[in-house]
């Protein structure tokens, strides 16, 4: 195989859209973190120069990722999988707390996040576990193994406490219903965020009544077709139980900056000075930027440092405000473009392990965005979960760069022997 030939088997429509959003990300940091004690772009005490070095360094990873043999990826999943788990448990123990959170290694002076690093190796795993030719993802037990993978590391995250990036785990749900879940479970999951959430804002007593209510019509519409009074009850008692479990997960499990920040969100409170002073002047940010914003590096809520953390989990509030509403729609687009890029190649994948694959990667990316979107907007609780390829950080931009680029190979791959 010539060189050249060996380079164009790459889909470079999804490395330029993964280069322009680092891009616009670095853009935006720099922005974001620019004091007036800079000395020019490689001045390393500043944030932005230290992410440069990060992206620099990422375009080393990217070519060691796609030098690798792709059967490498599945032939070592599970090794791959099993490390991970032992980098997250190895936290407990070697882990230094930053923000509040025990979920880093520190080496020297670099630290590093092994959960950015998990979700490529959850879904190589799982990837392997669908496509193995035993595996059928409509009998239970296959489910159950499935479920279990997904939720062995989430579960190592949530005591960090790294509620956000457990949180990421759910996105799976979505290739195991392209492989063959029952909707029952998507439907089931939905409808069990509805519950937490409006048991949450209107009180269990009011939820209860209106499960009664809505299944008792749902009854009356199919009684011709002589539907089971059993299951309909089984359905409302469990709905009433976890109803009135809500309370208790809310109160014993959530910390107090979760409760305030979804108290916040549901209307229940008002503090615009406290804990919800980050979305409250995000929003500020976003608002005063207008349809054409007011131009790189010369937005004053940004200027002004008005939004803690702007850098990394809302960065998105400097685009609105520098770059506008015309901007905000072009890096949503971007972002919408890569995922439907990522699903479109995942579909011409000629083996299930690549596709299993592909659509993981577009299901974290997919909801990081749009978690990290409605988050900086108001629409949902902060819960710390960044902006793919633009918040700030080593680790997370790695962990991104991972996940895609293991995929752009397996595809190179497929699309070498097609």
């Amino acid at each position: 195989m010539s060189q050249s030939r060996g380079l164009l088997k790459f889909d470079w429509l999804t490395i330029i859209l993964y280069a322009v959003l680092v891009a616009i990300g670095w853009m935006n940091i720099y922005s974001a973190s620019l004091s007036e004690s800079a000395q020019g772009f490689f001045d390393f005490n500043q944030i932005y120069a230290k992410q440069l070095l990060w992206i620099c360094l990422s375009v080393v990873l990217i070519v060691f990722v796609l030098a690798i043999e792709a059967k490498f990826y599945e032939r070592f999943s599970s090794i791959i999988y099993i490390a991970a788990l032992v980098s997250l448990l190895g936290l407990f123990v070697f882990g230094k707390t930053i923000s509040g959170a025990t979920s880093w290694y520190v080496f020297g002076g670099v630290s590093l996040q092994p959960s950015e690093f998990a979700k490529a190796a959850t879904a190589l795993a799982l990837s392997k576990y669908v496509s193995d030719i035993q595996t059928n993802m409509s009998t239970f037990k296959d489910q159950l193994r499935a479920f279990l993978i997904i939720l062995l590391p989430a579960i190592f995250i949530v005591p960090q406490p790294d509620p956000g990036s457990a949180l990421i785990y759910a996105a799976f749900i979505f290739p195991l219903y392209r492989e063959g879940l029952h909707f029952l479970y998507l439907l089931l999951g939905f409808f069990a965020a509805a519950l937490f959430i409006s048991t949450l804002a209107i009180g269990v007593v009011w939820v209860t009544l209106a499960v009664i209510l809505i299944a008792g019509l749902i009854y009356l519409k199919n009684r011709k077709k002589k539907p089971k009074l059993f299951r309909y009850f089984v359905i409302v008692i469990a709905c009433i139980a976890f109803a009135f479990s809500v309370n208790y997960i809310f109160e014993n499990i959530f910390e107090q900056r979760h409760r305030d920040r979804f108290n916040i969100v549901l209307g229940k409170e008002t503090d615009a000075k406290g804990i919800g002073y980050n979305t409250n002047q995000s929003e500020i940010a976003i608002g005063s930027g207008g349809w054409t914003g007011k131009g790189w590096t010369q937005g004053t809520q940004t200027k002004g440092n008005f939004v803690p953390e702007q850098h990394t989990d809302y960065i998105f509030s400097t685009v609105g405000e520098e770059w506008g509403f015309i901007g905000s729609v072009v890096v949503i687009l971007l972002f919408v473009g890569l995922i439907l890029r990522i699903l479109i190649l995942a579909e011409r994948q000629k083996n299930q392990f690549s596709r299993v694959y592909g659509y993981s990667v577009a299901a974290i990316i997919f909801l990081h965005f749009f978690v990290n979107v409605g988050m900086v907007t108001g629409l949902f609780p902060t819960v710390g979960i960044p902006l793919p390829f633009f918040s700030y950080g080593g680790s997370g931009l790695w962990g991104f760069t991972v996940l895609l680029f293991i995929f752009v190979r397996l595809d190179a791959s497929n699309y070498y022997y097609t």
